[in-house]
């Protein structure tokens, strides 16, 4: 039977259709609806972890115990698991496990780009790199296959444009894997220094054999045509040919670490000028180079971004297709602005008002806290590290004799991702750091997965659901303040105590998310008439000073000098209500 599947489905039915039992992972565009996906499939136990390092180290002692397992996480989050990564490259596995690293070349929703090809090699394991749907089925079920045969974790690694794009793929059965039996094992598995220093050396030659693997596998091809050759891998395969067509011969990679020197020298001697296809860094570029081979490539396609058809014949041939004409600077910019009914926005616009304040900001949809019309985030470095980078901003402007508070901001998932230690070291060190953990109940930014504080576990069953106020006190946090953010006045009041006392201060702002699917206990915390208030301008009340705009929210706009609200976008937050100078913003009654 053939189906549609985007490349993280076809990347979960892989694992599924390998006899993977176990799967952890922390959600992350791109690669969130693999384990998503995957709680869809019996016979494998799904889990969200806190962290992508959690992750890992869940999937790397399911690997030890005999079971096939997998983790995934976007390119970002292999920085968070690394270091379980280098180390479990050194034991081996005894269950296949595969690593699927998800890259984003440009960025769509990330803090950066960066080549997780060069952790492979520097992890020293095989990767694999699937161009499309039916490649991500058949190269997962190959990671297994390779891993357990040459004792090694595998990295899977894809693109955005694979997670995401669909193309046909014939399903097959599962094959149920029995476990392997655990071996008491310290020389291979307990790595302290004794032990790894040998392991060092097996890993080496164990790069031998995958060497030869990579040489003869069927996963690296040249596919013939014309004296123009390409060599790429991935997504960057298909792209490719939309551009050259059968006027070039490809080296067609898809074990791409070890890379195949041989099979590279046959290719070169069919070719007369080479074009090395590939996104982000030049890994492909450099090793071509190292074989001594002249090819084009980083000297003239761009070194970032995605090397879409559009992107490469500009590059290469000086061409673009020709499009509709159309005057640009009539095309109105639509920034990303927080929802309508975002339980941030009244956080925010009381956080904007705060002078000589320096925000710390993090990684969700909260980012968005630095736009106008608030403008209130000053910098943001990576996931967790709000409350860090912020400690040490109130230090060193403390140290300065600056006034300057600092106010860190991060989300819930954020907190119990990696947002406990910074605090730690807040508490510990006695920094008067503000510290808000915007608790929207969900891990919104990437389609509202669950957490250890929703109380729901990745099947949204019930699971227990750890209380974040607890956490900040059993660490010793002595003000600690949760509130309805919605409430402004509630909202100006903690901020205002939060000030006035020159030590760590946690706010916990604690409203649901407007698209997270709510669940019986959403409704019994927060009322049945949760999301279905409205609110309506009264125009004879209305002055037209727009201090309701302040408030950022979409369904407000100005229309003949007075406020308006767009009923059917309005989610009834009343933040709006409570900034009108006139009370000329309304709740609608039933029934009107």
């Amino acid at each position: 039977m053939k189906v549609l599947l985007t490349g993280d489905e076809a990347l979960a039915r892989g694992a599924y259709e390998a006899g993977v039992t176990f799967a952890s992972a922390y959600p992350g565009t791109p690669s969130t609806e693999i384990l998503q996906n995957l709680t869809t499939y019996e016979g494998i136990f799904a889990e969200w972890a806190p962290n992508e390092k959690v992750a890992l180290e869940a999937v790397i002692g399911a690997s030890i115990a005999g079971a096939r397992a997998v983790a995934s996480m976007k390119h970002v989050g292999v920085n968070v698991a690394a270091d379980p990564l280098f180390t479990f490259a050194y034991t081996g596995v005894n269950g296949g496990m595969v690593l699927i690293s998800a890259d984003e070349p440009g960025q769509h929703s990330s803090q950066n780009e960066q080549d997780n090809r060069y952790y492979a090699q520097s992890a020293k394991i095989p990767m694999l790199e699937p161009s499309d749907s039916q490649e991500c089925i058949d190269m997962m079920k190959a990671a297994y296959e390779i891993s357990e045969k040459f004792d090694t974790p595998v990295m899977v690694r894809i693109t955005t444009r694979i997670a995401h794009s669909k193309s046909p793929v014939a399903l097959s059965d599962r094959i149920e894997v029995p476990f392997k039996e655990y071996q008491k094992d310290p020389a291979k598995y307990l790595m302290v220094p004794l032990m790894s220093v040998k392991r060092r050396v097996i890993l080496e030659e164990r790069l031998k054999s995958l060497k030869d693997f990579t040489e003869s596998t069927e996963l690296n091809y040249i596919e013939k045509g014309g004296k123009i050759g390409v060599i790429a891998s991935g997504m960057c395969v298909n792209f490719a040919k939309e551009i050259f067509g059968d006027t070039a011969t490809y080296l067609k990679l898809g074990a791409t670490y070890p890379l195949p020197d041989k099979l590279l020298d046959e290719f070169m001697s069919q070719v007369d000028k080479v074009y090395i296809i590939e996104e982000n860094d030049p890994y492909l570029e450099h090793w071509v180079q190292r074989c001594g081979y002249e090819c084009i490539g980083k000297d003239i396609i761009p070194p970032l971004g995605e090397m879409t058809p559009d992107v490469l014949r500009k590059a290469i041939f000086g061409q673009e297709l020709e499009g509709l004409a159309y005057d640009k600077s009539l095309v109105a910019p639509r920034p990303p602005v927080l929802c309508a009914g975002c339980p941030h926005r009244g956080f925010f616009y009381e956080l904007a008002k705060k002078k000589d304040t320096l925000v710390a900001g993090d990684i969700g949809c909260y980012t968005l806290g630095f736009a106008p019309p608030f403008n209130a985030m000053d910098y943001l470095i990576c996931m967790g590290a709000a409350f860090s980078a912020g400690h040490g901003s109130q230090i060193a402007l403390n140290a300065a004799g600056k006034d300057t508070r600092v106010v860190g901001v991060m989300g819930d998932s954020t907190f119990f991702h990696m947002g406990i230690p910074g605090l730690i070291e807040i508490l510990y060190n006695e920094s008067n750091t503000i510290c808000v953990i915007l608790d929207n109940r969900t891990t919104g930014m990437t389609g509202h997965q669950e957490h250890p504080g929703t109380g729901r576990n990745a099947y949204l069953k019930p699971a227990p659901e750890i209380d974040i106020e607890a956490v900040a006190r059993s660490l010793g946090a002595k003000n600690v303040a949760t509130v309805d953010p919605n409430d402004i006045k509630a909202v100006r009041e903690v901020l205002n105590d939060a000030y006035s006392k020159n030590e760590p201060y946690v706010i916990i702002t604690r409203w649901p998310c407007v698209l997270k699917p709510l669940s019986e206990g959403d409704y019994k915390e927060y009322g049945q008439d949760l999301f279905k208030k409205k609110y309506m301008v009264d125009t004879e009340d209305c002055i037209g000073c727009k201090a309701c705009i302040r408030a950022g929210c979409p369904p407000i706009s100005v229309m003949d000098k007075k406020a308006n609200i767009n009923t059917e976008m309005c989610m009834g937050c009343g933040v709006c209500a409570q900034i009108c100078p006139k009370t000329a913003i309304k709740l609608v009654e039933e029934g009107m």
